[in-house]
C-alpha cells in the first residue's frame, strides 16, 4: 500500500476516519487469504492455492489507490500502510509459495528445505531493503515474486535438479545489481506493460482451471510476458547503450 497525502485535505469526520480504517482491515483481509493458501497447499490442492494467493493479488492492486483517495495516512496516523503491507505481502509472496515450492516435491528432496530456508531468509531481507526500488520505480534486484516463481515451477514441470538450480539462482539474484519491471509504476511503455499484465492473468486463470494442463501455446505466451518483465529494463538499457 503506497499512501500519500493530498495537499488539499478535507477536515476529518468520523465517517471519514472511519472509511480511511476500511483501507486498512482490507489490506489486512490479504493475510487472512494467506492462511486460506496455506490449507490449501497442506492438502495439496495446488490450483486452489494459487487461485487464493491471485485473489491477494488483487487486494495488494487496489489498496493503494483506495488509501491515496482516502488519504488514509493524514486520518489514520497511528496505523502504518507501509508496514501493513509489507506484513502482508510477505506472507503471500514469499512464505506460501516458499512452503508450497519446497513441499511439493518438485525439487530435489535433499535440497528443498535449505532452498525453503534460503527463499524466506533473502525474501525478509530484501522487504527490509529501503533500497528496495530504484528512482525509476523498477526493482533492484530479483523482487521475491516467489507466488510467481512457484507458479512457473509448477506449469513447467522441470526435473528436481533444474528447479533446484533455479531457485538457488533467483536467492542469489535476490541481492545483484540488476532492476526488474514495476508493472504498475514503471512509466516507461506502461500502456504495453498492462496489455501484457492482462492477457498474463486471463492465461493463468485459464491454466489454474485446467489444473496446469494447458497447450504449449498458453506456456509459451506466459513464458513470454514474464521474460518481458524481467528482461526488458535490461534489453532497453543495452539498446540505449548501443545507439550512444
Amino acid at each position: 500500500m503506497d499512501q500519500t497525502t493530498e495537499p488539499d485535505s478535507a477536515p476529518a469526520t468520523s465517517r471519514t476516519r472511519a472509511a480511511a480504517f476500511a483501507v486498512h482491515i482490507f489490506t489486512a483481509m490479504g493475510a487472512g487469504i494467506a492462511l486460506l493458501a496455506m490449507l490449501e497447499a497442506v492438502r495439496e490442492h495446488w490450483a486452489n492455492m494459487f487461485g487464493w494467493l491471485g485473489v491477494a493479488l488483487i487486494i495488494d492492486a487496489i489498496d493503494g489507490p483506495l488509501a491515496r483517495r482516502l488519504d488514509v495516512v493524514r486520518l489514520q496516523p497511528n496505523w502504518s500502510g507501509e508496514v501493513l503491507d509489507l506484513v502482508v505481502d510477505f506472507v503471500t509472496y514469499v512464505f506460501v509459495p516458499a512452503y508450497a515450492i519446497t513441499a511439493s516435491g518438485i525439487l530435489l528432496p535433499v535440497a528443498a528445505p535449505l532452498l525453503g530456508i534460503g527463499i524466506v531468509v533473502s525474501g525478509a531481507l530484501y522487504f527490509a531493503d529501503r533500497r528496495m526500488k530504484a528512482s525509476d520505480n523498477h526493482f533492484r534486484g530479483f523482487p521475491a515474486l516467489w507466488n510467481a516463481v512457484a507458479f512457473y515451477l509448477f506449469l513447467l514441470h522441470l526435473p528436481p535438479v533444474l528447479s533446484s538450480l533455479g531457485i538457488a539462482i533467483l536467492i542469489a539474484l535476490t541481492f545483484a545489481p540488476f532492476h526488474v519491471l514495476h508493472p504498475i509504476r514503471v512509466v516507461r511503455l506502461r500502456w504495453l506493460t498492462l496489455w501484457l499484465m492482462a492477457i498474463g492473468a486471463v492465461l493463468a486463470i485459464y491454466t489454474l482451471a485446467c489444473d496446469f494442463n494447458v497447450g504449449a501455446p498458453v506456456v509459451a505466451g506466459l513464458c513470454a510476458i514474464a521474460a518481458y518483465v524481467i528482461g526488458s529494463d535490461a534489453v532497453i538499457r543495452q539498446i540505449k547503450s548501443f545507439r550512444a
